[in-house]
């Protein structure tokens, strides 16, 4: 089965250190002239707006149009300009985990909360793999990608554990009508074909001031670079498309009330992954970039949201209430002929030979939240918030794996190998409260609590060859606390040092009906301890934002083997800590310099055996060291014209597949990568556009680890690289 991305599925097998200058927050990332010239940046990270410099939780923001500028198109592009943040990937977006500060999932449920504006999106049920399947949007039509380091417990509620990251859509204008779109064409080292992408967006005012709406359609085409020593009709096999479109409505009935209506569509169509294949020793299969594969190993991931928002002011004192539904349906077809097909002679004491086995799974998420909230007006020596949420989802996970014989012919006696259901559903119930107290214009004191209780229903239901037949339901119900202290010191207008002590959780659940299992797995949990700086120094020409971190993990949650089923356990705790920070320099006008990174030092602080876990053994997809360099120029030409110039560095040390003492772990190799970009602006309404990504065509690896065969037996290693060299060119087009 395959080790690189943990997860919770019935097995079918038989068995402060250096300080490191961090991604500046938001200006860091910001190509905009706001951000240029050191304006403040507004963030909704504490469910009000707020500078950031002013908000003590370390945060950095990623902005919609420097995604663009820098040609980033997928969470992997940009995510090495983040401090903390790291994306272990299978190759193409939606396949996809997500990890903060060293909070590595060990099972497919999710570490860090994903937030499509207000609500949250994904899973929080324990065999959905909410985890493995993290919200990858195309950033066309993002406003900004929010990324909050710690545990998000009191106002984000449950898998918030590591952080969270917020996907903070454009809002619409009631008064200003633009259309905007553009085309781009890119190429990969080693694809046989070009990229393709096009976007567009127009807002309009359909009533003068009171009433506006926004729409955007993207689409993009990549092509793939990984061939199959063991099928030649699966060359280039990782291409893959995506299509996103979002239409959102705004009315402003008056001052004081104002409702917001947004549809989001995405969906992803892969025929296969970016992996490739070496052996035990390293070696890489046939030319390199190949993989070793019979079958393809399509993806489709399609999701549907809908969200409606209120907001009332009743005169020191806002009214919001968030609806929203979503749908996601995630396909994937994985090859798992190393895994089983040599099971085929001892099935059936070597009457049939090995074969193929296709493996096919199918989620499912229907999710409906609402939460409401009351907030008392920002600026005052008190200020508060209090809420309600309620979500409810409804989730299935289905898996077949066939036996075909090598030419692709079904096996009858041996057909279906397995057919898994897991139909589950999930609902939680929170209140939560925050409150900041100002004693004069110095020191502040923000605190916050939140109550939750998840209510959980399951069922497993499975037959065929190699697993046990069984209809079994399972439930659990779970109370969980989560609080929050922050005290703020401002030395003065332009600089605060903070301390910060928050907790979260990740919730458990029921669990699959074996002998010797127990019926249910306990939600885990984290405290962080936290110390942090903020600065604006010489008049906003350089920005400072630096923070220390120890963060406690309790009950971790692992996937364990009972006797031929993989179900969840508590296992053990580990302690990560680390610096992280930024520094962010404008030395003259137009031109910007931004240092980025973070280590961390993340360990198991007692044996896992679960996991074949030591102490002290390091958690996986966790670099040691991360950190980039970005200088952008902004230069205004004769005329009407300017253009901007960018050059990025990004690396990230090496990771382990799995905790350090067990024998299959794997480790990715670092990496460091160039990027580039350029544009040329003519006027306000026409922009060329080019960009380099990994110009130097650099072959390190974002994740390597071992496949096992059915008897779990090592059997050779998969290896998700660095997208080779990109390069690109685009036309902007604006009025």
């Amino acid at each position: 089965m395959k080790r690189f991305a943990p997860s919770v599925r019935v097995s079918l097998a038989i068995t402060t250190a250096a300080m490191a200058l961090a991604a500046m927050p938001a200006a860091a990332q910001e190509d905009q002239p706001s951000a240029a010239h050191g304006d403040e940046i507004v963030v909704t990270a504490q469910k009000r707006e707020q500078n950031l410099q002013d908000v003590p939780v370390s945060i950095s923001v990623v902005s919609g149009e420097a995604m663009q500028q820098q040609g980033a198109a997928s969470l992997t592009d940009y995510a090495g300009y983040v401090p903390g943040l790291q994306v272990t990937t299978t190759g193409t977006p939606g396949q996809t985990t997500i990890t903060l500060r060293g909070v590595a999932p060990l099972t497919a449920s999710q570490t860090v909360g994903i937030y499509l504006d207000d609500a949250p999106v994904g899973s929080s049920a324990i065999y959905n793999r909410g985890g493995q399947f993290s919200l990858d949007l195309l950033p066309y039509d993002i406003e900004r990608v929010e990324v909050l380091r710690g545990p998000q417990g009191t106002l984000y509620g449950a898998s918030s554990i590591g952080g969270l990251l917020k996907y903070v859509t454009v809002t619409p204008s009631t008064s200003t009508f633009s259309v905007k779109g553009g085309v781009e064409g890119f190429g990969i080292n080693g694809a046989g074909d070009l990229g393709w992408a096009g976007q567009t967006m127009f807002n309009a005012p359909l009533v003068q001031g009171k009433l506006g709406v926004t729409g955007s359609f993207a689409w993009r085409k990549t092509p793939g670079f990984v061939g199959s020593v063991n099928n030649a009709s699966l060359d280039d096999q990782n291409d893959y498309e995506q299509i996103g479109g979002r239409v959102a409505l705004l009315w402003q009935a008056s001052d004081r009330l104002s409702a917001r209506l947004t549809a989001i569509y995405q969906d992803i169509d892969s025929d296969g992954n970016g992996i490739y294949a070496a052996d035990l020793t390293g070696k890489r299969l046939g030319d390199g970039k190949s993989y070793n594969n019979y079958v393809p190993e399509s993806f489709k991931n399609e999701l549907q949201y809908y969200a409606a928002t209120l907001d009332y002011d009743f005169g020191g004192v806002t009214a919001t209430s968030t609806t929203t539904h979503s749908t996601t349906h995630a396909t994937q077809l994985q090859d798992a002929t190393y895994s089983f097909g040599v099971l085929f002679p001892l099935l059936t004491g070597g009457a049939i030979a090995p074969g193929l086995t296709p493996f096919e799974i199918n989620l499912g998420l229907k999710k409906w939240t609402q939460e409401v909230r009351l907030a008392s007006a920002s600026g005052g020596s008190f200020e508060w918030l209090v809420g309600g949420f309620y979500t409810d989802e409804k989730s299935s996970n289905s898996q077949l794996v066939r036996s075909y014989d090598m030419a692709g012919n079904a096996i009858p006696a041996l057909d279906p190998l397995a057919t898994v259901g897991l139909p589950a559903t999930y609902k939680e119930y929170a209140v939560f409260g925050n409150a900041t107290l100002r004693f004069g214009e110095r020191l502040e004191l923000t605190g916050g609590v939140r109550w939750a209780r998840n209510e959980q229903t399951f069922r497993q239901i499975s037959e065929g060859a190699i697993v046990p037949s069984a209809n079994d339901p399972g439930e659990s119900q779970e109370d969980v606390f989560t609080w929050s202290v922050s005290p703020q010191f401002h030395l003065n207008d332009d600089a605060m040092l903070y301390g910060r002590v928050a907790t979260g959780y990740r919730p458990g659940g029921p669990n699959v009906i074996v002998p010797n299992v127990p019926p249910s797995v306990d939600s885990d949990s984290l405290t962080n301890y936290e110390v942090g700086f903020k600065a604006d120094l010489a008049g906003r020409a350089v920005t400072i934002d630096v923070a220390a971190f120890y963060m406690d993990w309790k009950d971790i949650q692992v996937t364990r083997a009972f006797g031929g089923v993989s179900g969840q356990a508590n296992g053990g705790k580990a302690v990560s800590k680390g610096v992280e920070g930024s520094l962010y320099i404008r030395p003259a006008s137009g031109l910007t310099l931004a240092l980025t990174g973070s280590y961390t030092d993340a360990k198991l602080s007692e044996d896992v055996p679960e996991i074949s876990g030591a102490d002290g053994d390091a958690l996986p997809a966790v670099p040691k060291f991360s950190g980039s360099a970005r200088l952008d120029y902004h230069a205004e030409l004769s005329g009407d014209l300017s253009a901007d110039f960018g050059v990025g560095v990004r690396h990230a040390s090496s990771r382990l597949s799995l905790v350090e003492s067990d024998p299959l772990a794997a480790r990715a190799t670092a990496y460091t990568a160039v990027d580039l970009n350029a544009s040329l602006n003519i006027g306000e309404h026409w922009k060329l556009r080019a960009y380099a990504r990994n110009l130097l065509d650099d072959d390190g690896e974002l994740s390597r680890s071992t496949l096992t065969n059915g008897l779990n037996e090592p059997s050779f290693l998969q290896i998700t690289p660095l997208q080779p060299r990109t390069i690109g060119v685009a036309f902007d087009l604006s009025f």
